[in-house]
């Protein structure tokens, strides 16, 4: 959530700092806004002026019981301030609950780093590493390769419908060899601290992250035993959302801080306005597994722990042998609750192109804000924190590269040298 008082001394500056993110649609109705703002500072005039007379008539209330006169009339007065005063409290109460719901609808600003850009056609390539491999017969997709080991869509949209799959056999053993090793690097090489999170979770939490309520048709609801009174209930989409909520409502010692956790996990995306989009395949699921990096730091430290997490997702693919680039993505094409954005493309060969396998994401304050997660600073004083999340990385899209990558004419798949000590000493798959 965006800091009001920001907005109420530079209503403009905001706005034009919103539409860098080139939506087609206003995301903070100005309008409402001004209005709710306008009869917020009345109020309060009015509740200060109210306040005044009050204690200005309970004083002459005192002199005259002092005289020994009639206070009836004042009293009257008074009662009737109070009455005017609970009012204003209670219409404050409304206009404070209205002015939130109006920012909980509107995306963080961009850090000024972030280039301007509509889409994904104003990424900026930051670097790249590796050589695509060149082959010297025709290259298969994933789907192809994956099939003899193991690689069942068939069974999985039997079981839940499309975008779903079922692994067995070698290609599962592998998927689960890339998370255990992505989580090894991250806890062994880079310090984060493992953590096993619920995959189900109350609406708040999804709010403090930034989830709700704009992204509400991309989740999937959870109804138990068909209570259609219980709490609201979600799936996540990324551990990223319990992870970061572990602070929420707290005040941590600086002496904490970073505080760096990691967890494998599945996630869960209906991605509604998606439909369409990589039908075939295992790049965009319903459900797929992520090993998700979590920072949490004092402001001053936010983009450097950005580039250090970005650089503990590079060191996966660097280790798998995966060519990729980075991308510094633009304003129209960050999420909603960044600050700035890095994503990472892995290079697919049958499709002879990078798709992404992680975004590192610095969110500010803006995720604290809604979580009220904050830290004592060197004055003692409680000081909201900086929040940020990476993929490291996405184990469905890291498998499909290791596939395409590492595949043979006769359609065996090499095993990459560090997950061998995952896979039994395996070195080469075969259907």
């Amino acid at each position: 959530m965006l800091d009001i008082s920001q907005l109420r001394r530079d209503l403009d500056g905001v706005v034009q700092r919103l539409e860098a993110r080139k939506s087609p649609q206003p995301f903070l109705d100005v309008e409402r806004f001004t209005s709710l703002e306008g009869e917020r500072k009345r109020l309060q005039t009015r509740t200060e002026e109210l306040q005044a007379k009050r204690n200005s008539l309970s004083k002459q209330i005192g002199q005259l019981k002092g005289k020994g006169e009639d206070t009836a009339p004042v009293m009257a007065e008074v009662a009737g301030i109070a009455d005017e005063l609970k009012a204003s409290a209670d219409r404050l109460e409304v206009i404070q609950f209205e002015l939130s719901a109006l920012l909980m609808g509107v995306p963080n600003l961009p850090h000024e780093s972030v280039p301007v850009g509509a889409d994904e056609g104003g990424n900026v390539e930051v670097r790249r590493w590796g050589t695509p491999r060149q082959f010297d017969f025709a290259v298969k997709d994933h789907v192809d390769l994956g099939a003899p080991l193991g690689l069942d869509f068939e069974t999985g949209a039997a079981l839940s419908g499309s975008r779903f799959t079922f692994l067995r056999g070698p290609i599962a053993r592998l998927h689960r060899a890339l998370a255990q090793f992505m989580l090894d690097v991250q806890t062994g090489e880079h310090g984060y601290t493992e953590c096993y999170t619920p995959y189900i979770v109350n609406r708040e939490i999804l709010e403090g992250t930034g989830q709700l309520p704009k992204f509400k048709e991309d989740m999937f609801w959870v109804l138990r035993g068909g209570d259609e009174d219980q709490a609201e209930q979600y799936l996540i989409s990324t551990s990223e959302i319990s992870l970061t909520n572990t602070v929420r409502g707290q005040i941590v010692d600086a002496e904490q801080l970073p505080i760096k956790l990691t967890a494998h996990s599945p996630c869960f995306r209906s991605e509604a306005g998606s439909a369409g989009r990589d039908t075939r395949g295992m790049i965009r699921q319903h459900q797929f597994d992520k090993v998700e990096m979590v920072q949490i730091v004092q402001p001053e430290k936010s983009y450097e722990a950005l580039e250090q997490m970005t650089a503990h997702a590079e060191a996966i693919l660097q280790k798998l042998g995966l060519p990729y680039r980075v991308l510094s993505l633009c304003t129209g094409d960050m999420g909603f609750s960044a600050s700035k954005t890095y994503d990472l493309e892995v290079w697919v060969p049958a499709q002879g192109a990078y798709r992404e396998i992680s975004s590192c994401s610095n969110c500010e304050a803006f995720q604290a804000r809604r979580m009220q997660a904050r830290f004592r600073n060197a004055q003692g004083k409680p000081e909201l924190v900086h929040t940020l999340n990476g993929s490291g990385l996405a184990v469905g899209r890291a498998l499909v590269a290791v596939l395409e990558n590492y595949q043979e004419a006769d359609g065996a798949i090499r095993v990459p040298e560090v997950l061998r000590p995952y896979m039994g000493g395996l070195d080469i798959l075969r259907g």
